[in-house]
């Protein structure tokens, strides 16, 4: 059998297993808070499987796992140190090095990996240099991901590094008006354009506080909730959805953050549009499983199989070495 024919029955396998699991999902909510809302999906008993993934974000913060600067501005170097297998997602971004990047595939770290390739993207034009107390050999933490359909999409998708910028200063400029700002303040450095320092300056973090503020409980004391989909502006946007209700748990924080920041920078001046019933986000989700396939190997040894219909495009992350089906299932609404 050639490695073409294993991929596509690989690809054929993972659809069925994922339309078989999306039959069995409810949707809760919607919870909104502004122009901003939120529905839970549930995948019942069997969600509380317990996950033995470390989120990058925990496994940096551990000091479980190191990011190292190579020089190349499309590849950095990943280890893992500890026995912990560790998941990465396309759209964390790291920071530090010579300049911030974002890594642009999901994928299973597996434990004692040793050095890595990874490939990235940056989300900082204009600085090659030291940062402050920054390291410029590694990185130091992975504490955002990056916001916007578009940058996500040119991220996930593209392959260009002209359009991941043009995103990122088109997201700066919505932060900058919605905070307030007439534009985005310099980070110490005069010419930088930082993705995650635009998120994390105060007038940016304090206007996001509500949202986070508002929404961050929606999921405690439910067990069967393994992903979210959200809406902005009465449209929905995306959707993120994982194997284990512990994972999407672990992940939640980071995720609603980037989702309150992208509802900030897209707030209208008029009242928000009404939330989509259930029905609709439901059709969104089911949508997509008879769009167009294709797959390909990542790091690790995980394989990503991209489906696209004429509304929504899916990214779904398996992990062949583990056997159990899908981890991870990205939508975005177009």
């Amino acid at each position: 059998m050639s490695l073409r024919t294993s991929v596509s029955l690989l690809g054929f396998g993972l659809l069925a297993f994922a339309a078989a699991a999306a039959d069995d999902w409810q949707i809760s909510g919607p919870f909104t808070h502004e122009n901003l809302s939120v529905y839970l999906v549930h995948a019942g008993p069997r969600a509380a499987v317990k996950s033995n993934l470390l989120p990058l974000q925990e496994a940096m913060a551990q000091q479980k796992v190191a990011v190292y600067e190579t020089g190349n501005v499309s590849r950095l170097s990943i280890e893992n140190t500890s026995s912990e297998d560790v998941y990465v997602q396309s759209g964390d971004i790291v920071k530090g090095g010579q300049q911030d990047r974002v890594l642009t595939t999901d994928f299973v770290l597996p434990a004692h990996s040793g050095k890595l390739p990874i490939a990235s993207f940056c989300v900082e034009q204009g600085r090659w240099s030291k940062r402050g107390a920054e390291s410029t050999t590694q990185f130091n933490a992975s504490t955002q991901a990056v916001r916007s359909k578009a940058l996500k999409m040119a991220v996930k998708d593209s392959g260009s590094q002209s359009a991941v910028w043009s995103s990122v200063a088109v997201s700066r400029a919505k932060l900058a008006g919605a905070a307030g700002l007439a534009a985005m303040p310099a980070t110490g450095l005069t010419a930088s354009t930082s993705m995650q320092m635009a998120m994390d300056i105060k007038p940016v973090a304090d206007a996001t506080e509500p949202y986070t503020k508002a929404l961050s409980k929606v999921a405690d004391n439910k067990a069967d909730v393994i992903g979210y989909v959200y809406a902005i502006n009465g449209e929905i946007n995306s959707a993120e959805i994982y194997s284990s209700s512990e994972l999407f748990r672990r992940m939640w924080p980071k995720l609603l953050r980037a989702s309150a920041t992208e509802a900030l920078a897209e707030r209208p001046k008029a009242k928000p549009a009404a939330a989509p019933a259930i029905p609709v986000v439901k059709s969104a989700l089911a949508e997509v499983e008879r769009g167009k396939e294709s797959s390909r190997n990542s790091a690790g040894g995980s394989t990503v199989v991209r489906r696209e219909s004429a509304k929504t495009v899916l990214f779904e992350t398996h992990d062949s070495k583990g056997g159990a089906g899908w981890i991870h299932r990205s939508y975005l609404v177009k």
